[in-house]
């Protein structure tokens, strides 16, 4: 994983992401999914602009198919929100970083 990127697994999706106080954004991705390739580097640069202000997390969907599954999650990249354990937003695709970074913002500000 990248500098400031934490990797999510079934056995620790609780304790990163549901018990963090604050913005989680997770990335849900696959290794042979070409659009999660495309835009894990904007990922990892807002995971060094945003330190110490949101946690950013990777899920790999096939080692954790039952996290996938409880989300929901039907296309990746999906982009997930959640603040306080809850979960708030989410954008599914390759996304401009732009329109990643206003949602951060408007959800910071929140």
């Amino acid at each position: 994983m990248a500098e400031g990127i934490v990797e999510v697994t079934t056995s620790t999706w609780d304790k990163e992401v549901l018990q963090d106080k604050g913005l989680v954004m997770i990335d849900f991705w696959a290794v042979w999914c070409g659009p999660c390739r495309m835009i894990a580097p904007t990922v990892e640069e807002l995971a060094k602009e945003y330190a110490g202000k949101i946690k950013v997390a990777k899920l790999n969907t096939d080692e954790n198919p039952d996290i996938a599954s409880k989300y929901k999650i039907m296309g990746i990249p999906t982009i997930m929100f959640f603040k306080d354990g809850q979960r708030v937003d989410q954008v599914v695709g390759a996304v401009p970083k732009n329109q990643l970074k206003s949602k951060i913002d408007s959800l910071l500000s929140a």
